[in-house]
């Protein structure tokens, strides 16, 4: 079953289904692994083949909490998820939204498509679930490849983007928070980085503007630690009010 049977509405521009966990392969008995997050920049084990490409019918967000990589459980920060467009639009979103989500897919080698997939299951198990998608090459007289991706849907608990969080918000979060992968704003610099040098058409407007939004934060901080630095201190401001009481 589909999700988008489970919301009773069928998206026909979408190329994608669920996969249960065991058919991972495709009619080619190849096993693909769609990445639109971390696996374009810190790609599988045991790769032969990696094509940049798109999928069509979902929207990338950063509204997937993390706890086990760029948060902690007392403080969560945020990694991308995709949702299916339909949903999105009712969702009441005001980020700005992209035709198509870019990513990369890796083929596995066969001997370790077993090994792969375990490797995969540990560190997508925060909330994810297993899909499949058709990804559209850059150069479109190639064909597309059936590959497997790795999703945050709606209804998992570490969803939260219903309702939408404002973009000032969602920055702060992401501009606050670091687990034991790093700093979260430094994963979201990745993707941006990473999803501009794809192709020339590649991007996300959404990480774009989470990363410009984040940057003013760190500008507006690093401004008030200027001036809070470049205040008299406590001897100096003492000996002016001696001065003062002199007089």
């Amino acid at each position: 079953m589909t999700n988008g049977e489970l919301h009773g509405h069928h998206d026909p521009v979408k190329d994608a289904e669920v996969v249960p966990t065991m058919d991972i392969l495709n009619n080619d008995n190849e096993f693909w692994i769609f990445g639109y997050g971390s696996l374009i920049w810190k790609p599988p084990p045991s790769f032969d083949q990696r094509i940049p490409g798109y999928i069509r019918g979902y929207v990338r967000r950063f509204w997937q909490a993390s706890e086990d990589h760029r948060g902690t459980p007392e403080k969560p920060g945020r990694v991308v998820t995709l949702i299916e467009r339909h949903v999105w639009e009712s969702l009441g979103d005001h980020h700005t939204v992209d035709d198509v989500v870019w990513g990369v897919a890796y083929r596995i080698e066969r001997s370790q498509v077993e090994n792969v997939k375990e490797y995969l299951d540990i560190r997508e198990i925060n909330g994810y679930s297993i899909h499949r998608v058709e990804v559209h090459q850059v150069d479109p007289d190639k064909p597309s490849v059936s590959a497997i991706v790795y999703i945050g849907t709606p209804e998992n608990p570490q969803f939260v983007g219903n309702p939408p969080p404002k973009v000032e918000e969602l920055a702060r979060t992401i501009y606050e928070s670091k687990g034991p992968s790093g700093e979260n704003r430094d994963y979201l610099y990745q993707l941006d980085k990473s999803l501009n040098e794809l192709c020339p058409d590649s991007c996300d407007n959404h990480v774009s503007e989470l990363q410009r939004t984040i940057i003013q934060i760190e500008e507006r901080s690093a401004e008030q630690h200027m001036n809070i630095s470049s205040l008299p201190k406590n001897t100096d401001i003492q000996e002016e009010v001696e001065k003062c009481d002199s007089h």
